[in-house]
C-alpha cells in the first residue's frame, strides 16, 4: 500500500468500510460463502479481481462461518503478459494460488476476423477453463469480480443488442449444474473499486495486450450510464434496484406470467345495490 497522507488515511478507511459493508452484504443477502466453503478468487491482474481478493482476505477474519481462499489466474498467452506479477503479488500476501496456462489468445486470434471484437469469444474460453479447474481443485464457489456497474451495463447490453431483460445475477449455477459462481462486489460502485486500487497500489495489469478496442458496445453504454450519473445523481444504483424488484406482471414474457388465462372475475350483482345516480346537468 502507497504512503497516505492523515487525510489520505480517513478517506480511505471509510472507502474500506463502506466496500466491506457492501461485500458482506451481498454475501448475506445471496448466500454466496457458506461454512466449510472453498472460494476459487478468479484474479484476472485488474483493479476489480484484486480488490476482491482483497476485501474477501479481510472479511475471512471476523466471517462468521469458516471458508477457505484460492487465487487462480488464468494465463491466456497473451504476448506481452507479465508473467512474474501475480506469482510474486499472491506469495507476498500468503495466498495460495495456481497459474492455470491455457493458449486461449491463438484460439480467439484464429476464429475472430481481423477488426472485430474478441471479448466475447475470449470470456467463453476462459470461463470454460475455469469452471473445469474448479472442478479439478474441488472449489465448491467462483468468485469473479464483477461490481454494480457491470451489471448494470450488462442489463442494457443486452436489452438493447440482444432483445432481452437479463444482466449478471449476484449468485448463478452453471448450465451443468456443476459450479455456483459468486459476485460478491454486486452491491460495490466501479468509482469506488478505482480509489481502492489506487490506495492499496495493486500492480495492475492491462486487459488490452491483445490490441485496443475502443469502439465496443459496452464503451458505448458505459458512457451513456456515465453522462446519465452526471445528469441524475443516483440513476445507476437505481436502475441495479430494479431488478431486484421485478414485477413479471407489468412485463410481457408469458413464460413467467399467464396473461393468457386471465379473465375478470364474475360479480354477483343481485347483491349490490346502486348507490349512484348518473344526472344530466
Amino acid at each position: 500500500m502507497r504512503e497516505l497522507s492523515r487525510k489520505e488515511k480517513t478517506e480511505f478507511n471509510k472507502l474500506q468500510k463502506r466496500l466491506r459493508r457492501n461485500v458482506g452484504n451481498a454475501i448475506v443477502d445471496y448466500n454466496m460463502i457458506e461454512e466449510g466453503d472453498k472460494v476459487m478468487v478468479c484474479l484476472s491482474g485488474g483493479k476489480d479481481s484484486y480488490a476482491m481478493l482483497d476485501i474477501l482476505m479481510n472479511l475471512q477474519q471476523s466471517a462468521p462461518v469458516n471458508f477457505e481462499l484460492v487465487a487462480v489466474n488464468l494465463d491466456q498467452k497473451q504476448p506481452g503478459f507479465p508473467e512474474d506479477v501475480l506469482p510474486a503479488y499472491l506469495t507476498d500476501i500468503g495466498v495460495p494460488y495456481y497459474i492455470l496456462e491455457k493458449d486461449t489468445y491463438s484460439i480467439v486470434k484464429e476464429v475472430v476476423p481481423e477488426g472485430k471484437t474478441t471479448c466475447g469469444l475470449c470470456s467463453r474460453l476462459r470461463r470454460g477453463s475455469l469452471y473445469g479447474f474448479a472442478q479439478d481443485i474441488g472449489a465448491t464457489k467462483i468468485a469473479l469480480g464483477h461490481h454494480r456497474d457491470d451489471i448494470v451495463e450488462t442489463l442494457f447490453l443486452n436489452m438493447f443488442f440482444q432483445g432481452s431483460l437479463k444482466a449478471m445475477p449476484p449468485k448463478l449455477l452453471s448450465d451443468d449444474k456443476r459450479n455456483v459462481v459468486i459476485r460478491p462486489l454486486a452491491y460495490c460502485r466501479e468509482k469506488d473499486l478505482v480509489r481502492y486500487a489506487d490506495y492499496k497500489a495493486f500492480p495492475i495489469i492491462p486487459c488490452n495486450l491483445c490490441g485496443s478496442q475502443e469502439n465496443l458496445q459496452r464503451q458505448e453504454v458505459k458512457k451513456m450510464l456515465l453522462d446519465w450519473e452526471r445528469q441524475y445523481p443516483g440513476r445507476t444504483e437505481t436502475i441495479f434496484r430494479s431488478i431486484a424488484n421485478v414485477a413479471p406482471s407489468q412485463l410481457a414474457d408469458g413464460e413467467l406470467f399467464d396473461f393468457r388465462s386471465l379473465r375478470a372475475e364474475q360479480i354477483d350483482t343481485s347483491l349490490h345495490i346502486p348507490v349512484v345516480n348518473v344526472v344530466n346537468l
